[in-house]
């Protein structure tokens, strides 16, 4: 992706979680220059890869596939700090975040949304043996109510509304009606080892450095 996209993109999130009253902590803002200022005490910001990430998993076509979240907390995947993760994520409206799994990670997928927010649909397999997709039905947890749905079944979440993905549940999800608000709230979250995507895919883009960098992304402290 190239850098004046990066900027552009994360500048766009910004403004949408601050129209919809998502207030972000301050080191959302911070420059580079005030991520070269700080010392150890930023230490668990670098260490769990907190703030920025935004991806086109390496496709170059980011309105159609890909995805901008800011990691808020999480802990580490070797055990200490907190056992918990969080992320809001902003959804553009028919942007895909394509098929993959977790292994290790269970997470609450939130629709945080209000009036004019998208709604988020989220299609859903189980995992065969050989990381293939399972042809047998889906059995999901939406706000503590047990829902049962075919092979790639769809979800569909309104405002307020979430389900639990455990793990090796194959999702692919996008927003639809407008950009979606929406949170994930979690086990320990390990974006280097823990995703599994049906077509094997990098999690993290390449950047074409064609302008500075007005917020730095999570890989990049």
């Amino acid at each position: 992706m190239k850098r004046s996209d990066l900027n552009k993109n994360i500048a766009e999130a910004a403004a949408f979680f601050a129209e919809n009253r998502f207030i972000l902590p301050p080191y959302a803002h911070w420059t580079a220059e005030e991520w070269r200022q700080c010392g150890a005490e930023a230490g668990e910001l670098r260490a769990q890869r907190l703030g920025w990430d935004v991806t086109d998993f390496n496709l170059g076509r980011f309105n159609s596939l890909g995805l901008t979240l800011f990691t808020l907390r999480n802990g580490s995947p070797n055990g200490g700090g907190k056992a918990y993760a969080e992320k809001i994520m902003f959804v553009r409206e028919n942007q895909v975040t394509p098929f993959h799994y977790h292994a290790a990670k269970t997470e609450d997928i939130i629709n945080r949304g209000g009036i004019g927010t998208g709604r988020l649909v989220v299609q859903l397999y189980n995992s065969a043996p050989d990381g293939s997709l399972a042809q047998t039905a889906v059995t999901v947890s939406c706000d503590g109510i047990r829902r049962e749905v075919e092979a790639g079944g769809i979800v569909t979440l309104g405002p307020g509304e979430s389900i639990t993905l455990t793990p090796y549940l194959y999702h692919q999800f996008h927003a639809i009606d407008s950009h979606g608000l929406i949170g994930e709230v979690s086990s320990v979250n390990d974006d280097a080892t823990d995703n599994y995507f049906l077509d094997p895919l990098p999690r993290f883009p390449v950047i074409d450095e064609d302008e500075p960098a007005e917020r730095l992304l999570c890989t990049e402290y």
